[in-house]
């Protein structure tokens, strides 16, 4: 009997849920009603229903039954000590144009707070869904005053936002963070969507002038973290750099703030800041991995920024490291990178070669012997020893199976499969990548497929494919000058085939990598109009407009091509940044 009685409880929810769907539907649908009959019987079996009450009378209005929503709110008042109702019937009264009505019910409600504060969080709510917002914010007001350890602020900043009052907005979710700091990246979001990367914009400046209100007013480091992450979206990495360094010399725990920084700098284009907090870095940091990390980053960002006489000077930093703190496991990353550095841009493969093979000689877990192995095996795809670097990949594939480093190495076979021609051997292995667990392995082997997939039977002979994987291992190969001449082939020879956009794309990168940016702008400009139903037309779109306004100072420009990106690319992996690229360029002030 027991668990007879259990099974129809269950029964009944159930139906009583199909039953609120089916209500729901029918009021967003505007069959009202239908939705009135449904909600009745979910009310005749629920009469103390709040949402169902609340429901009830929003289809009476909806109808523009006045007076039957009035009747039914009468006797649930009745019924139910619920004030918020009050607010309820007061805009019905609203509705009907008798405003005198509706006021004295919305004091009825403000009323019954004196009597019990706890009322306030079911009539502001009301008062805020009918826009009520300045009878919301009174609400909010005399249940603060009679009960102080109430916190109305995220309330309060989200209807000062609608109200377009941004000052009190800001206020009031600052004030939230330090009452709930567990909130602080939640308050970030909110605050997000009011600000652009544009410091002149008007909410921008309100936000950081209480900021630094605050900080004046009291040193609490949550105004240097706000502070500093104002900076970060409006890209003045320098002003942030103070705030973090003024948070580190307060709360010397942890040096990740300025870490972060500095790579956000360094992803941002903004090589000298990173460099300067990176410098910083090395000499502030106690911990050696710190210390290490900063230097690794400098001399990749200097390797990346070199030419061929800077080169020994770059190796003297490399050695002068190694001095310090020897060839141990603990600077494995600077080992790899500096054969990299020898192999790929000092033309120098066996030594670096070299200096892998002793780094194997350290005593090295499975995956820091695996990491050295991958360098090693993308050297040998440098010298075109394709079998050798197969080896080395086929050992991490053994040795760490299903880890991210070996399907890592599964892509780097099928890279040299395709480098050598051997299409078909290298989409077997891309098909098992497609489903890889890391995201961007996954969209690396589905690009070369699909790369592979499209043109291979153009030409039975795969003449232009061959060519483009000859040019694309140039570019592996830090042969750039040298690959834009093999994509040169393709275009002028291959005119009619597929691959002519993929080619124009990878030599428009070229020549942004070159600094030729008239060349990038050609071809970039040849896919928009020649391939605008294709699948880099996107990318081209957005690569433009970056060129427009980071090289050429031509916001208008770019603001076409992204706004073509917003609306005809909606599914486009630039869409978000487009989005907040053309708002920043049309200098909204959000609101």
């Amino acid at each position: 009997m027991k668990y007879l009685s259990l099974l129809l409880f269950l029964v009944s929810i159930t139906i009583a849920g199909q039953n609120d769907a089916i209500a729901k539907d029918y009021y967003n649908k505007g069959e009202f009603e239908k939705a009135l009959h449904e909600y009745k019987k979910l009310y005749a079996q629920s009469s103390s229903n709040i949402n169902y009450i609340n429901q009830i009378v929003s289809t009476y209005q909806q109808l523009e039954q006045y007076d039957e929503a009035e009747t039914f709110l009468l006797n649930i008042l009745e019924r139910i000590n619920y004030p918020a109702f009050f607010v309820e019937l007061g805009y019905n009264f609203q509705l009907k144009n008798e405003p005198e009505k509706a006021n004295t019910y919305y004091n009825k409600a403000l009323a019954s707070i004196d009597v019990n504060p706890n009322h306030v969080f079911g009539i502001a709510r009301l008062f805020q869904s009918h826009s009520l917002l300045e009878e919301a914010i009174t609400a909010y007001n005399k249940a603060k005053a009679l009960k102080p350890d109430f916190n109305f602020n995220l309330q309060m900043a989200q209807i000062y936002g609608e109200q377009g009052d941004l000052e009190k907005m800001f206020t009031s979710y600052i004030e939230f963070a330090v009452s709930s700091p567990i909130a602080l990246n939640n308050v970030k979001r909110a605050i997000n969507d009011f600000i652009t990367e544009d410091s002149t914009n008007d909410n921008n400046i309100i936000l950081r002038k209480i900021l630094l209100k605050k900080l004046q007013e009291d040193p609490n480091l949550l105004w240097n973290k706000l502070l500093s992450w104002l900076f970060i979206q409006q890209k003045d990495f320098k002003k942030a750099f103070a705030q973090e360094k003024a948070i580190f010399n307060r709360e010397s725990e942890s040096l990740s703030g300025l870490e972060e920084l500095a790579l956000i700098a360094l992803n941002d284009g903004q090589e000298d800041i990173a460099l300067e907090i990176f410098t910083y870095l090395i000499n502030t940091a106690q911990d050696i991995d710190t210390q290490l990390s900063a230097h690794h980053n400098i001399l990749l960002l200097r390797t990346k920024l070199s030419n061929k006489e800077d080169f020994p000077n770059i190796k003297a930093q490399y050695n002068k490291i190694f001095e310090q703190y020897g060839k141990l496991p603990q600077t494995l990353d600077l080992q790899i990178s500096y054969a990299h550095f020898l192999a790929f841009y000092d033309d120098k493969p066996e030594a670096a070669a070299q200096v892998l093979d002793h780094a194997l000689d350290l005593p090295l877990n499975a995956l820091q012997e695996a990491k050295v192995k991958l360098e090693l095996g993308d050297i040998l795809l440098l010298q075109e020893k394709f079998n050798k670097a197969l080896i080395y990949f086929s050992q991490i594939q053994r040795n760490l199976k299903n880890s991210t480093i070996s399907q890592e190495a599964r892509f780097k076979v099928a890279k040299a499969s395709y480098y050598k021609g051997d299409f078909k051997w290298a989409e077997s292995q891309l098909n098992i990548l497609k489903s890889s667990t890391s995201q961007l392995i996954a969209n690396d082997a589905l690009e070369l497929k699909l790369l592979i997939s499209d043109n291979k039977y153009e030409d039975s002979t795969q003449t232009a494919l061959k060519l483009y994987a000859k040019a694309d291992l140039l570019a592996f190969q830090n042969k750039k000058e040298e690959s834009i001449i093999w994509l040169d082939k393709i275009l002028k020879g291959h005119k009619t085939e597929p691959i002519v956009a993929q080619a124009l794309y990878k030599q428009g990168q070229l020549f942004e990598e070159q600094s030729h940016y008239e060349g990038a702008i050609t071809n970039y400009e040849l896919i928009i109009t020649n391939y605008r139903d294709g699948i880099l037309v996107d990318d081209a779109l957005f690569h433009l407009a970056n060129i427009y306004i980071k090289q050429f100072n031509e916001p208008e420009k770019a603001k076409a091509l992204l706004e073509q990106i917003i609306f005809n690319h909606a599914d486009s992996i630039y869409f978000v940044d487009a989005r907040k690229q053309y708002r920043a360029l049309r200098g909204d002030a959000i609101k």
